[in-house]
């Protein structure tokens, strides 16, 4: 799983392993959060999005079970 740094006023980065379907999510503010069985379609459209940080809440956050790694 490699890193990659978003621009993005409320997301720091994120990582995915396409194997799993994990999506590890970095906040800016330093909380990370996994997220199970994400589509690969939603990982590459949140990437590509105009803005990452809407895409990711209204197409990721909301819709896909997750855990709470670190604070």
């Amino acid at each position: 799983m490699k890193k990659i740094n978003l621009e993005s006023s409320t997301l720091k980065s994120v990582s995915y392993d396409i194997q799993t379907r994990l999506l590890t999510v970095e906040f800016k503010k330093g909380t990370v959060y996994e997220y199970r069985c994400v589509d690969i379609i939603d990982v590459v459209s949140m990437l590509f999005a105009d803005s990452s940080g809407s895409y990711f809440m209204k197409n990721i956050a909301k819709n896909y079970e997750y855990t709470k790694v670190s604070e």
